[in-house]
Protein backbone atom coordinates (compact mmCIF):
# COMPACT_ATOMS: atom_id res chain seq x y z
CA UNK A 1 0.00 0.00 0.00
CA UNK A 2 2.14 2.92 -1.55
CA UNK A 3 1.18 6.57 0.13
CA UNK A 4 2.37 9.99 -1.04
CA UNK A 5 3.10 12.13 1.70
CA UNK A 6 1.67 15.87 0.05
CA UNK A 7 2.92 17.79 3.47
CA UNK A 8 4.02 17.52 6.18
CA UNK A 9 3.98 19.98 9.45
CA UNK A 10 5.42 20.35 13.29
CA UNK A 11 2.34 21.56 15.55
CA UNK A 12 2.07 20.78 19.22
CA UNK A 13 5.41 18.50 19.26
CA UNK A 14 3.98 16.24 16.49
CA UNK A 15 3.32 16.70 12.99
CA UNK A 16 0.57 17.27 11.03
CA UNK A 17 0.73 15.67 7.37
CA UNK A 18 -1.40 15.41 4.21
CA UNK A 19 -1.32 12.36 2.50
CA UNK A 20 -2.49 10.48 -1.21
CA UNK A 21 -2.83 7.01 -2.32
CA UNK A 22 -4.53 5.09 -4.92
CA UNK A 23 -7.69 3.33 -3.81
CA UNK A 24 -8.71 -0.03 -4.54
CA UNK A 25 -12.26 0.53 -2.93
CA UNK A 26 -13.05 3.97 -4.63
CA UNK A 27 -11.01 3.31 -7.84
CA UNK A 28 -9.69 7.02 -7.56
CA UNK A 29 -6.93 8.83 -5.81
CA UNK A 30 -7.62 9.45 -1.98
CA UNK A 31 -6.16 12.17 0.13
CA UNK A 32 -6.89 12.22 4.34
CA UNK A 33 -5.27 13.93 7.50
CA UNK A 34 -2.80 12.49 10.15
CA UNK A 35 -1.71 13.88 13.40
CA UNK A 36 0.60 12.24 15.22
CA UNK A 37 1.72 13.74 18.43
CA UNK A 38 5.03 13.26 19.53
CA UNK A 39 6.04 9.44 20.49
CA UNK A 40 8.86 7.23 21.66
CA UNK A 41 10.46 5.32 18.81
CA UNK A 42 8.14 1.90 18.76
CA UNK A 43 5.54 3.28 20.74
CA UNK A 44 2.05 3.17 19.32
CA UNK A 45 -1.02 5.52 20.02
CA UNK A 46 -4.73 5.00 20.14
CA UNK A 47 -6.26 6.35 17.17
CA UNK A 48 -9.43 8.71 17.16
CA UNK A 49 -11.15 8.92 13.27
CA UNK A 50 -12.95 12.26 12.28
CA UNK A 51 -15.41 12.08 9.06
CA UNK A 52 -16.39 15.09 7.84
CA UNK A 53 -20.18 16.86 6.42
CA UNK A 54 -21.35 17.71 3.53
CA UNK A 55 -19.14 19.88 0.86
CA UNK A 56 -16.07 19.04 3.21
CA UNK A 57 -12.79 17.38 2.02
CA UNK A 58 -9.87 16.12 5.08
CA UNK A 59 -8.89 20.03 5.27
CA UNK A 60 -11.86 21.54 6.34
CA UNK A 61 -11.36 20.03 10.44
CA UNK A 62 -7.89 20.35 9.92
CA UNK A 63 -7.71 23.89 9.33
CA UNK A 64 -10.62 25.05 11.23
CA UNK A 65 -11.04 21.93 13.77
CA UNK A 66 -8.51 23.13 16.93
CA UNK A 67 -7.68 19.32 17.57
CA UNK A 68 -4.43 19.42 17.80
CA UNK A 69 -3.59 20.72 21.23
CA UNK A 70 -5.72 17.94 23.02
CA UNK A 71 -4.77 15.34 20.52
CA UNK A 72 -1.27 16.01 21.81
CA UNK A 73 -1.81 16.26 25.36
CA UNK A 74 -4.19 13.02 25.11
CA UNK A 75 -1.76 11.66 22.99
CA UNK A 76 -4.30 10.41 20.55
CA UNK A 77 -3.74 10.18 16.61
CA UNK A 78 -6.51 12.26 14.38
CA UNK A 79 -7.24 10.72 11.55
CA UNK A 80 -9.37 12.78 8.51
CA UNK A 81 -10.31 11.52 5.49
CA UNK A 82 -12.06 12.87 2.77
CA UNK A 83 -16.41 12.56 1.74
CA UNK A 84 -15.85 11.52 -1.35
CA UNK A 85 -14.29 10.00 -4.04
CA UNK A 86 -12.77 12.92 -6.23
CA UNK A 87 -12.13 13.14 -10.27
CA UNK A 88 -13.86 15.48 -13.37
CA UNK A 89 -15.03 12.37 -14.84
CA UNK A 90 -16.82 10.89 -11.85
CA UNK A 91 -20.07 9.94 -12.16
CA UNK A 92 -22.65 12.48 -9.61
CA UNK A 93 -19.68 15.32 -9.74
CA UNK A 94 -21.06 19.12 -9.79
CA UNK A 95 -18.78 21.03 -12.20
CA UNK A 96 -18.13 24.56 -11.26
CA UNK A 97 -20.54 26.58 -13.01
CA UNK A 98 -24.03 24.03 -12.17
CA UNK A 99 -22.90 23.40 -8.60
CA UNK A 100 -25.90 25.09 -6.52
CA UNK A 101 -28.63 22.24 -5.74
CA UNK A 102 -25.61 19.66 -5.51
CA UNK A 103 -24.23 20.30 -2.97
CA UNK A 104 -25.72 17.19 -0.80
CA UNK A 105 -25.43 14.41 -3.21
CA UNK A 106 -22.49 12.89 -5.88
CA UNK A 107 -18.73 15.30 -5.01
CA UNK A 108 -18.45 15.97 -0.91
CA UNK A 109 -20.87 13.93 0.14
CA UNK A 110 -20.58 10.19 -0.61
CA UNK A 111 -22.70 9.59 3.50
CA UNK A 112 -20.26 6.49 4.30
CA UNK A 113 -22.38 4.11 1.84
CA UNK A 114 -21.22 1.54 -0.91
CA UNK A 115 -23.42 2.17 -3.62
CA UNK A 116 -25.58 0.00 -5.63
CA UNK A 117 -27.13 2.29 -8.29
CA UNK A 118 -25.49 3.29 -11.45
CA UNK A 119 -23.51 5.39 -12.30
CA UNK A 120 -22.35 5.69 -8.76
CA UNK A 121 -21.69 2.08 -8.17
CA UNK A 122 -18.04 2.03 -9.62
CA UNK A 123 -16.61 4.65 -7.34
CA UNK A 124 -18.69 5.56 -4.27
CA UNK A 125 -17.71 3.42 -1.94
CA UNK A 126 -17.12 5.25 1.44
CA UNK A 127 -18.18 2.30 3.88
CA UNK A 128 -15.71 -0.25 2.65
CA UNK A 129 -13.27 2.47 2.02
CA UNK A 130 -13.72 4.04 5.74
CA UNK A 131 -14.60 0.11 7.49
CA UNK A 132 -11.31 -1.89 5.59
CA UNK A 133 -9.27 0.12 3.89
CA UNK A 134 -8.46 3.75 5.13
CA UNK A 135 -7.77 1.85 9.21
CA UNK A 136 -5.41 -1.04 6.94
CA UNK A 137 -3.52 2.04 5.44
CA UNK A 138 -2.90 3.80 9.21
CA UNK A 139 -2.21 0.63 11.07
CA UNK A 140 0.79 0.23 8.34
CA UNK A 141 2.11 3.55 8.33
CA UNK A 142 1.58 5.18 11.35
CA UNK A 143 2.43 4.36 14.93
CA UNK A 144 -0.96 3.64 15.55
CA UNK A 145 -2.74 0.75 18.18
CA UNK A 146 -5.67 -0.50 16.68
CA UNK A 147 -6.94 -2.17 19.30
CA UNK A 148 -7.70 1.11 20.63
CA UNK A 149 -9.72 3.41 17.82
CA UNK A 150 -12.40 6.16 18.50
CA UNK A 151 -14.91 7.50 16.11
CA UNK A 152 -16.54 10.83 15.78
CA UNK A 153 -18.01 13.58 12.88
CA UNK A 154 -20.10 16.14 12.22
CA UNK A 155 -23.47 16.20 10.48
CA UNK A 156 -22.88 13.85 7.63
CA UNK A 157 -20.07 12.25 9.27
CA UNK A 158 -22.02 12.02 12.51
CA UNK A 159 -24.40 9.91 10.22
CA UNK A 160 -21.00 7.80 9.35
CA UNK A 161 -19.44 7.70 12.93
CA UNK A 162 -22.62 6.28 14.35
CA UNK A 163 -23.54 3.61 11.85
CA UNK A 164 -19.77 2.77 11.26
CA UNK A 165 -19.91 1.87 15.01
CA UNK A 166 -23.23 0.71 15.31
CA UNK A 167 -22.13 -1.74 12.29
CA UNK A 168 -19.33 -2.81 13.84
CA UNK A 169 -19.33 -3.80 17.48
CA UNK A 170 -16.40 -4.19 19.41
CA UNK A 171 -14.03 -2.21 17.11
CA UNK A 172 -14.32 1.22 18.76
CA UNK A 173 -13.95 1.68 22.17
CA UNK A 174 -15.63 5.34 22.04
CA UNK A 175 -18.18 7.02 19.62
CA UNK A 176 -19.24 10.73 19.83
CA UNK A 177 -20.57 12.88 17.02
CA UNK A 178 -21.37 16.58 16.28
CA UNK A 179 -24.71 17.47 14.96
CA UNK A 180 -25.46 14.29 13.47
CA UNK A 181 -27.74 13.24 10.63
CA UNK A 182 -29.39 10.02 13.19
CA UNK A 183 -31.95 9.41 11.24
CA UNK A 184 -31.30 9.65 7.46
CA UNK A 185 -34.45 7.24 6.37
CA UNK A 186 -36.83 10.16 7.56
CA UNK A 187 -35.30 13.28 5.95
CA UNK A 188 -34.50 14.63 2.98
CA UNK A 189 -30.84 14.30 3.02
CA UNK A 190 -31.35 10.99 3.22
CA UNK A 191 -34.11 10.40 1.12
CA UNK A 192 -31.86 11.99 -2.00
CA UNK A 193 -28.53 10.29 -0.76
CA UNK A 194 -29.39 6.61 0.43
CA UNK A 195 -32.69 6.43 -3.31
CA UNK A 196 -29.64 7.75 -5.59
CA UNK A 197 -26.83 5.61 -3.75
CA UNK A 198 -28.67 2.26 -2.70
CA UNK A 199 -32.32 2.25 -4.86
CA UNK A 200 -35.48 2.30 -3.60
CA UNK A 201 -35.56 -0.52 -1.09
CA UNK A 202 -35.38 1.34 2.28
CA UNK A 203 -34.52 -2.44 3.74
CA UNK A 204 -31.17 -1.21 2.41
CA UNK A 205 -31.22 2.13 4.10
CA UNK A 206 -31.60 0.70 7.57
CA UNK A 207 -27.99 -0.03 7.52
CA UNK A 208 -27.16 3.34 7.33
CA UNK A 209 -29.87 4.50 10.22
CA UNK A 210 -28.20 5.16 13.36
CA UNK A 211 -31.53 5.21 14.61
CA UNK A 212 -33.12 2.10 12.68
CA UNK A 213 -29.82 -0.29 13.83
CA UNK A 214 -30.02 0.91 17.68
CA UNK A 215 -34.33 -0.47 17.17
CA UNK A 216 -32.79 -3.08 15.92
CA UNK A 217 -30.23 -4.26 18.78
CA UNK A 218 -27.36 -2.58 17.91
CA UNK A 219 -25.09 -1.46 20.36
CA UNK A 220 -22.53 1.15 21.56
CA UNK A 221 -19.99 1.31 24.48
CA UNK A 222 -21.36 4.92 24.95
CA UNK A 223 -22.25 7.88 23.31
CA UNK A 224 -21.35 11.44 23.28
CA UNK A 225 -23.33 13.62 21.31
CA UNK A 226 -23.46 18.01 20.99
CA UNK A 227 -26.16 19.32 19.27
CA UNK A 228 -26.77 23.67 18.85
CA UNK A 229 -30.05 24.55 19.49
CA UNK A 230 -29.51 26.92 16.91
CA UNK A 231 -28.59 25.16 13.88
CA UNK A 232 -30.44 25.58 10.82
CA UNK A 233 -30.60 21.90 10.13
CA UNK A 234 -31.70 20.97 13.26
CA UNK A 235 -35.82 20.33 12.88
CA UNK A 236 -35.63 19.21 9.10
CA UNK A 237 -32.82 17.23 8.22
CA UNK A 238 -30.76 16.37 11.34
CA UNK A 239 -33.98 15.45 14.23
CA UNK A 240 -32.16 14.51 17.60
CA UNK A 241 -34.93 13.59 19.48
CA UNK A 242 -35.37 10.92 17.33
CA UNK A 243 -31.47 9.53 18.55
CA UNK A 244 -32.58 10.82 22.41
CA UNK A 245 -36.29 8.43 21.91
CA UNK A 246 -34.02 5.37 20.70
CA UNK A 247 -31.49 5.52 22.70
CA UNK A 248 -34.10 5.89 25.90
CA UNK A 249 -36.34 3.18 24.68
CA UNK A 250 -33.22 0.65 24.34
CA UNK A 251 -31.33 1.87 27.36
CA UNK A 252 -28.09 2.11 25.01
CA UNK A 253 -25.88 4.38 27.33
CA UNK A 254 -25.63 7.86 25.91
CA UNK A 255 -24.77 11.85 27.13
CA UNK A 256 -26.93 14.01 23.96
CA UNK A 257 -26.51 17.67 24.89
CA UNK A 258 -28.33 20.58 23.47
CA UNK A 259 -25.74 23.23 23.47
CA UNK A 260 -27.72 26.79 23.57
CA UNK A 261 -27.24 29.21 20.54
CA UNK A 262 -24.46 27.27 18.35
CA UNK A 263 -25.39 26.98 15.09
CA UNK A 264 -24.02 23.68 12.48
CA UNK A 265 -20.54 25.18 11.42
CA UNK A 266 -17.14 24.61 12.13
CA UNK A 267 -17.53 27.59 15.65
CA UNK A 268 -19.44 25.49 17.05
CA UNK A 269 -17.64 22.19 16.35
CA UNK A 270 -14.19 23.98 17.55
CA UNK A 271 -15.74 25.00 20.98
CA UNK A 272 -16.52 21.27 22.12
CA UNK A 273 -14.00 19.36 19.75
CA UNK A 274 -11.38 19.60 23.28
CA UNK A 275 -14.13 18.12 25.32
CA UNK A 276 -14.87 15.17 22.68
CA UNK A 277 -10.68 14.53 22.20
CA UNK A 278 -10.64 14.37 25.94
CA UNK A 279 -13.59 12.27 26.59
CA UNK A 280 -12.66 9.59 24.14
CA UNK A 281 -9.01 10.14 25.83
CA UNK A 282 -10.70 8.81 28.51
CA UNK A 283 -11.96 5.56 27.37
CA UNK A 284 -8.89 5.03 24.74
CA UNK A 285 -6.45 4.70 27.78
CA UNK A 286 -4.47 1.27 28.14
Amino acid sequence: MTLETLSTNKAFGGVQGVYRHESRETGTAMTFAVFVPDHAPGETLPVLFYLSGLTCTHANVMEKGEYRAACAAERIIFVAPDTSPRGPDLAGNPVPDDAEGKYDFGLGAGFYVDATQPPFAQHYRMRSYIEQELPALIAAHFPADMTRQGITGHSMGGHGALTVALRNPGRFRSVSAFAPIVAPSQVPWGHKALGGYLGEDKGAWAQHDAVALIGSGARLPDLLVDQGDADQFLEEQLKTHLLEEACAKAGQPATIRMQPGYDHSYYFISTFMAEHVRWHGARLKG
